[in-house]
C-alpha cells in the first residue's frame, strides 16, 4: 500500500495552514523555505516532522546529535514524511551555571512556543543531558502534538589505572579522598580524561540515565531508547526507526494526550526503583505529569515504590556501568523482571503495548541485573518523608543510603546557604560530629535560585579523617543523580517560600525514621511560632529577566517546580498569519 493510500489526512494536516494555500500568505512560506533547495512535492501534504534539536557543544553530553539528527531525518523520509531540524535551549548540566534546573522551564517554553509557531504535525524530541529531558517532554506535552523522544546514549565506561570509574559518581568520592588525605591532587586531576572518553552523557545511573530510562517506561521512546552507548551504532539504527515511527504516529494522530495516561506514569515509577534511578526523576516527572493535566502525587511514588526492590547493580547504589547495563540486556529485561508491578496494557510509542515489547526479553548477565526473586538491594524506590520539617514532602532515595543511618537522631547544625556552607564546612572549629545532622537551607526553587544540586554535602574534613563515609543531611536543594549517602531533598515548602526548615537552629534535634516516612523537627510548636516571627523574609539579587520570572512563578518541588502559569495543556490552536 502506498504512503498516500494509507493517508486519507494527506493535505488536510496542520501543515496544511502554512504550505497547503494557493495564495500570497502560501507562496510566501513556501518559498522562503525552496531557498534551502527542497523540491516542489515536500510541499505536497505529507506529514512534516520539526526535530527538536538540543546540540550545543556547550553540552558535552548532546555533541553529537548532529549525527542522530541525520539519522532520525533518514528514517522520516523513507516513510513518507518532511523532516525539518530546528534548534532549542540546550541547558548543560556541566557547564550552565547557577544550575541547569533554573532554565528547564526556559528550555520548556521555548520547545513549546517553536512547536506552536512552527508548521509541524508531529515532533521528534533529541534529548540527552539530564534536564534537556524533562524540558523538551514538558514544552512538547503542553502542544500534545504526536510526539517521540530519542535519547543520545550514555558515554562509554571510564577506566582509571585499572578501575571502572563513573561520569559523576567518583568525582565526589575521588573529591572526598583527595579531603581525606588518601588522594592526591595529582592523581584527581588526572582521572579528568579517563572519566569522560566518548560522546554522550554520564554512563553512571545518574539523571541523564535516568531520564532516558523514564522515556523508555514511559512509552514516549523506542524501546532500547535507555542504554545502547551513544557511540553504538545501534543507537543510530534507534534513531533511525524513530524516525519512520513519528510519520506513522501523524498518520495514526497518536498525540502525547493518547499515549501518556497516568498508567504510563505509575509504569515509570515502578521502573525508577527497579533501576535505583535518581531522586531527580521526581520533579520531572511531576512536571511533565502536570503539563499533561494528570494527577499523580508524591504519595504514588511511595505507595508504588515501597514494594519494589533495586535490581540494577549500577553506580551510584552498584559497581557497573550504563554500558554493561545495555550488554546484559537493558531496560527491557528490568521491565520484564516487574511485569506484575506494571500496568501491562499501556500503549507506548511504537504502537504496542509495554508488555508486547517486554515479556521476552533476555537477561544475559545476573550480576547486572538481578531477579525480582533475590534483588540487587531490597528498597528500591524512593521513600517520601513528612512531619513538622517537611509538611509537603521531602524525599530520599533508600538505595543509595546507609542502612544505619535510616533510623536515626541528631543535632542540627546549619548552613544558612551554600556559602555558609563552603566557608564553614572545614573550620577546625566548626562544632560537629559523625552524629550530627547537616542542614542546609535557601537552595530550593526560589532560593538558589533553580534548586540547585547541592543537597549532598560533602561532610566535614575533621569526619572524613575519621573514616566517616556518610552523615544525614537535610534540605530544600536536589542533589546529583551520581550522587549517593542518607541525604533528604526536596524539602517543602523551602526555607525561602517559608517553609519550616528556615525555622531550624543549631543545636535542634532532628528525628529521621525512613521506615515510617517521618523527618521530624523536636521543636514545640510555640517555639516555632516565636521564631516565626523573627525570621526574616528571604530576599534575593534577581531584579530582571528570566531569573526574576522565575522566582515569581516557580512552583514548590513536590508538585515539578514548573511555572504556575504553564500547567496543563493548551494544544496547538490557529495561530495568526504572520504578513
Amino acid at each position: 500500500m502506498s504512503n498516500d493510500a494509507k493517508d486519507p489526512n494527506k493535505g488536510k494536516r496542520r501543515s496544511s495552514e502554512w504550505w497547503g494555500k494557493a495564495d500570497k500568505d502560501g507562496f510566501a512560506h513556501r518559498s522562503w523555505m525552496k531557498n534551502q533547495g527542497l523540491p516542489e512535492d515536500m510541499f505536497d501534504g505529507r506529514p512534516v516532522i520539526g526535530i527538536a534539536n538540543t546540540f550545543s557543544e556547550f553540552n558535552p553530553c548532546n555533541a553529537h546529535f548532529g549525527g542522530i539528527a541525520e539519522r532520525v531525518k533518514r528514517g522520516i523520509y523513507e516513510a513518507g514524511g518532511f523532516p525539518v531540524e530546528f534548534p532549542v535551549f540546550s541547558n548543560s548540566e556541566s557547564q550552565l551555571r547557577p544550575t541547569a534546573m533554573l532554565y528547564r522551564n526556559l528550555a520548556s517554553m521555548d520547545v513549546e512556543e517553536a512547536i506552536r509557531g512552527l508548521p509541524m504535525d508531529g515532533v521528534v524530541l533529541l534529548v540527552g543531558c539530564d534536564k534537556t529531558t524533562p524540558a523538551l517532554l514538558m514544552g512538547a506535552a503542553s502542544c500534545d502534538l504526536p510526539t517521540i523522544c530519542v535519547s543520545g546514549g550514555p558515554m562509554l565506561n571510564g577506566h582509571y589505572r585499572g578501575e571502572q570509574i563513573g561520569s559523576g559518581t567518583h568525582v565526589w568520592k575521588f573529591s572526598e579522598a583527595v579531603k581525606a588525605g588518601e588522594m592526591t591532587l595529582e592523581d584527581f586531576l588526572g582521572a579528568e580524561q579517563a572519566n569522560a572518553r566518548s560522546a554522550g552523557h554520564c554512563m553512571t545511573m545518574g539523571t541523564a540515565s535516568t531520564m532516558a530510562s523514564m522515556v523508555e517506561s514511559l512509552g514516549i521512546g523506542m524501546p532500547h531508547n535507555a542504554a545502547i552507548p551513544a557511540v553504538d551504532s545501534r543507537r543510530n539504527v534507534l534513531a533511525h526507526m524513530a524516525g519512520r515511527r513519528i510519520v506513522d504516529m501523524v498518520r495514526e494522530d497518536l498525540r502525547m494526550s493518547k499515549l501518556l495516561k497516568k498508567e504510563n506514569f505509575e509504569n515509570a515509577i515502578v521502573v525508577n526503583g527497579a533501576i535505583g534511578g535518581s531522586t531527580n526523576a521526581v520533579v520531572h516527572l511531576q512536571a511533565i505529569a502536570g503539563r499533561m493535566e494528570l494527577d499523580v502525587s508524591l504519595d504514588d511514588w511511595d505507595r508504588l515504590g515501597r514494594s519494589v526492590p533495586c535490581l540494577v547493580n549500577l553506580m551510584p547504589s552498584g559497581k557497573y556501568l550504563m554500558e554493561d547495563f545495555y550488554y546484559a540486556g537493558g531496560l527491557p529485561a528490568v521491565i520484564r523482571e516487574v511485569g506484575e508491578f506494571l500496568n501491562k496494557d499501556a500503549l507506548t510509542a511504537n504502537g504496542k503495548t509495554i508488555w508486547e515489547n517486554n515479556k521476552d526479553a533476555p537477561n544475559y548477565n545476573q550480576d547486572v541485573i538481578f531477579p525480582l526473586a533475590a534483588p540487587f538491594k531490597p528498597n528500591g524506590g524512593l521513600a517520601v518523608l513528612r512531619g513538622n520539617l517537611a509538611p509537603n514532602g521531602a524525599i530520599i532515595k533508600p538505595s543509595a543510603a546507609s542502612p544505619e543511618l535510616m533510623n536515626h537522631r541528631g543535632r542540627a547544625v546549619v548552613f544558612e546557604d551554600i556559602e555558609d556552607y563552603k566557608t564553614r564546612i572545614d573550620d577546625p572549629d566548626l562544632d560537629i560530629d559523625e552524629n550530627c545532622v547537616m542542614v542546609l537551607k535557601n537552595c530550593g526553587p526560589r532560593g538558589y535560585p533553580g534548586m540547585a544540586e547541592v543537597g549532598n554535602m560533602g561532610l566535614p574534613s575533621k569526619v572524613l579523617k575519621k573514616g566517616i563515609t556518610d552523615m544525614v543531611r537535610v534540605s530544600d536543594a536536589r542533589m546529583s543523580g551520581t550522587a549517593y549517602g542518607t541525604v533528604v531533598l526536596h524539602v517543602a515548602p523551602e526555607a525561602a517560600a517559608g517553609g519550616p526548615l528556615a525555622l531550624v537552629q543549631n543545636g535542634d534535634m532532628i528525628e529521621l525514621d525512613v521506615a515510617n516516612r517521618r523527618l521530624h523537627l523536636d521543636v514545640d510548636e510555640a517555639e516555632l511560632a516565636r521564631r516565626r516571627e523573627t525570621v526574616k523574609p528571604f530576599e534575593n539579587d534577581y531584579r530582571r529577566g528570566y531569573s526574576k520570572l522565575y522566582i515569581e512563578h516557580v512552583t514548590q518541588a513536590d508538585t515539578g517546580a514548573d511555572f504556575d502559569f504553564l500547567i496543563g495543556r493548551s494544544g496547538t490552536p490557529t495561530l495568526r498569519e504572520s504578513h
